[in-house]
């Protein structure tokens, strides 16, 4: 699923090379039985799998990030995720070295549930929520794969 304002769709080719060499990682790779970690797929490119406990929507906080667009893919477990627009959120916490920006809860978002074999392409002008719980908490296994904007 790939849900965005059409000026954001037509900015970026979700099917440029590494768009489709992260797509390839992911359908080559097991990330439940990987260790969590980096992993390197090409020049501007890579995984981070992770494992963690989802939790309320109260403690999840938006983020963005201006230097990649996050490919999230759920490998095991459900979850929600929410997204917003930038400009419609509140900035509260910024750490640029980290290409990482947190908000307020927007007052106009979108939240999708995530399961296993889903992902969602999350570019700089949006603003997202993961690791939300759908119905129980419960252990989710990801892979943010992070694709260079350069």
């Amino acid at each position: 699923m790939l849900a965005t304002a059409l000026k954001i769709v037509t900015k970026y080719n979700y099917l440029s090379e590494k768009f489709e060499k992260a797509y390839n990682w992911l359908s080559e790779h097991d990330p439940v039985n990987m260790k969590d970690g980096r992993y390197d797929i090409t020049d501007g490119v890579f995984a981070i799998v992770q494992r963690y406990q989802s939790v309320k929507f109260e403690e999840a906080k938006f983020e963005s990030h201006k230097d990649y667009i996050d490919i999230q893919y759920i490998a095991k477990g459900y979850e929600s995720f929410g997204q917003a627009y930038v400009e419609d959120c509140t900035l509260t916490e910024s750490y640029p070295n980290d290409d990482l920006y947190f908000y307020k809860t927007p007052n106009v978002y979108t939240q999708v549930t995530l399961r296993p074999g889903d992902l969602v392409v999350v570019p700089p002008e949006e603003a997202h929520q993961p690791r939300v719980l759908y119905k129980n908490c419960e252990e989710v296994v990801k892979v943010v794969i992070k694709v260079s904007v350069r």
